[in-house]
């Protein structure tokens, strides 16, 4: 409890928020990994996955490549980036774009094959052209999906963007790698307790914003009044009477 309560106290301790290398701007770095990596990653993933979706060609394809993707070590995959092109933000970013593209990808298509065939028959009987059916029926209706496969890759990236110091690229993880090396318990617990609660901002955010984006159409058809059982006054059980008794 002392421990967590000397991390509390590293945060706050105003010698460690002034100045460049101080938490806001570590912070700042950090995210801007996250938001680059994952923008990066949406702008190669979404098309693919759209496409994917609405003609159902290369699925398997995108499924062994997303799971390629997901076995790569992320540590291993910085180090080979950073000997190939040099030390810097460059080679931390191309690792989180790595890391970002297989579930912006799974969302992307899972939304799209999400809608209902039946809606995508009718608006095409309604003569409705297949970029239309795309933008005005099945990415709207797919968008909570996409919305969790963006968010899944912002958490992903957010917790690893700690490995950027490995690189020299800043963000969080040069005060994790310096109380490891000083053994600085309280810097080591109160990066730690920073990158947690930056982790669950951003949880709490695309959680927020992916209920927001459902289609009214769709909450309006969700049955909401459900009975866990029925109200109906249970028919009385007895014996039968016979004749005689």
């Amino acid at each position: 409890m002392d421990l967590f309560l000397q991390g509390i106290a590293w945060i706050f301790d105003p010698a460690n928020s002034a100045g460049p290398g101080g938490i806001p701007q570590r912070i700042a770095e950090q995210l801007a990994y996250t938001f680059g990596a994952v923008a990066i990653g949406a702008v190669i993933a979404v098309p693919i996955g759209l496409l994917i979706g609405h003609t159902g060609r290369g699925r398997d394809v995108a499924v062994s490549l997303s799971g390629g993707l997901r076995a790569l070590p992320s540590l291993g995959l910085l180090i080979i980036f950073a000997l190939g092109i040099g030390i810097g933000f460059k080679a931390p970013l191309l690792t989180f774009v790595i890391l970002a593209i297989p579930p912006v990808l799974a969302g992307a298509y899972a939304g799209v094959e999400a809608v209902d065939k039946r809606t995508v028959d009718a608006a095409r009987a309604m003569g409705m052209t297949e970029w239309q059916i795309l933008t005005k029926v099945e990415l709207p209706l797919g968008l909570p999906l996409l919305i969790g496969g963006l968010r899944s890759g912002i958490l992903q990236v957010v917790a690893t963007a700690t490995l950027a110091y490995f690189a020299t690229g800043g963000a969080l993880g040069v005060f994790i790698n310096e109380g490891l090396k000083t053994r600085n318990y309280a810097e080591l617990l109160g990066a730690s307790i920073v990158v947690t609660a930056l982790a669950l901002v951003l949880e709490g955010i695309f959680a927020l914003l992916q209920r927001l984006v459902i289609p009214r159409g769709v909450t309006a058809g969700r049955v909401t009044d459900v009975r866990a059982r029925s109200t109906r006054p249970r028919a009385v059980v007895g014996n039968s009477i016979r004749e005689g008794k």
